[in-house]
């Protein structure tokens, strides 16, 4: 369970969260530019950290830490489904060429690169409808997984007792989503660009030391020969061949169904596939996103290029040292839970609850 001083960290960061708002409320207020874009006066190092935050998200890290637990350092080539390798078009000319519109959001951009005919309006409308489906999506993802990561760690059973309403188990997820989504939503509607890049590189500092933390903990606990027990051969090499190449089956069979449903077998023809939508997705132009607005709001063209450079800079390695150290610790702790739930180890709800003797207990 939560210890207390776990408790007192999350209660400092959520009012540090709202009075980041409340700080920057008179800043956002002066001009639209003040409010989208920050008045354009944010280092484009903080708007880069900014992003790769935002990046640093709860659910797409537990889904890496599924992936790098199934298929090893193999799982590097699966964020190319994003594609991960964006940020270098962006770098080299698309965020140069964005900032230099000085469009004030996404839809406003598709003007400077269609005009102002009947499709650019009908393409800016379709953008709006983009952008509003998109962050309601967005907030989803967060949400849902916001929600199933804080029950593990702060039961319902132990907060149930300060609050003065009966909850039904099966919403505790839902309460808990709209708890912490509320207070983001508060300092973004309130503080603005301004607000968000300030928020984001407070938060950012947290993960990284959580990162750093989790990461040295992995390596203090865990020896390499107490790893190479758990996993099969070649799971610790990100190079593949044709096929997948990893036999779980004298370690935890059940993993094998899962990769079977995942259909990355054919390892080498899905990278492949994986790399070439890469390539055309990035030099087919940028997406009207949220991205887009970090680049709207750096000082000039040039500091445009260098945000998007930074951005994997920051995130990438306190990225992966969390997403590793939990992989580490989960295979050498509780593979032989997962080998006793057989195919309920795979299952979304699953989830062992730490022994005595684990390095992850409170």
């Amino acid at each position: 369970m939560i210890a207390t001083i776990d408790l007192l960290i999350i209660a400092l960061y959520l009012t540090a969260m709202v009075v980041i708002g409340l700080i920057m409320k008179k800043r956002a207020a002066r001009n639209l530019d003040g409010y989208f874009l920050g008045g354009k006066k944010l280092p484009w190092y903080m708007l880069g950290l900014s992003d790769a935050s935002g990046m640093f998200d709860i659910s797409g890290t537990m889904w890496m830490v599924y992936l790098a637990f199934v298929y090893g350092l193999k799982s590097l080539w699966v964020p190319w489904l994003w594609p991960v390798f964006n940020q270098i078009f962006m770098m080299v000319y698309l965020s140069m060429w964005l900032r230099r519109s000085n469009a004030r959001t996404g839809a406003d951009w598709i003007r400077t690169r269609f005009g102002f005919g009947n499709g650019a309006g009908l393409s800016h409308g379709v953008v709006v409808c983009y952008a509003v489906i998109g962050v309601v999506g967005f907030l989803c993802y967060g949400f849902i997984g916001v929600g199933k990561f804080i029950e593990v760690f702060l039961p319902w059973d132990v907060v149930s007792n300060f609050v003065p309403f009966h909850i039904d188990p099966a919403f505790v997820p839902h309460v808990y989503g709209i708890f912490f989504t509320s207070i983001a939503t508060f300092y973004v509607i309130m503080g603005g660009m301004e607000g968000i890049v300030w928020a984001d590189a407070l938060q950012f500092t947290i993960m990284t030391i959580s990162g750093i933390t989790i990461a040295a903990t992995a390596i203090n606990a865990v020896s390499p020969e107490a790893l190479a027990a758990r996993v099969p051969a070649g799971w610790d090499s990100p190079f593949f061949g044709w096929e997948l190449g990893l036999d779980w089956s004298n370690h935890i069979p059940a993993i094998m169904d899962k990769i079977n449903g995942d259909q990355y077998g054919l390892f080498a023809i899905f990278v492949m596939m994986m790399l070439f939508k890469g390539i055309f997705f990035s030099m087919a132009g940028p997406a009207p996103s949220y991205d887009m607005q970090k680049i709207l709001a750096c000082r000039n063209p040039r500091e445009a290029s260098l945000m998007s450079a930074s951005v994997s800079v920051f995130l990438l390695i306190p990225r992966y040292l969390m997403i590793m150290g939990f992989t580490v610790l989960a295979l050498v702790f509780f593979s032989d839970d997962f080998r006793q739930m057989g195919n309920g180890s795979t299952s979304k709800r699953s989830c062992p609850v730490p022994s005595t003797n684990s390095p992850m207990r409170g």
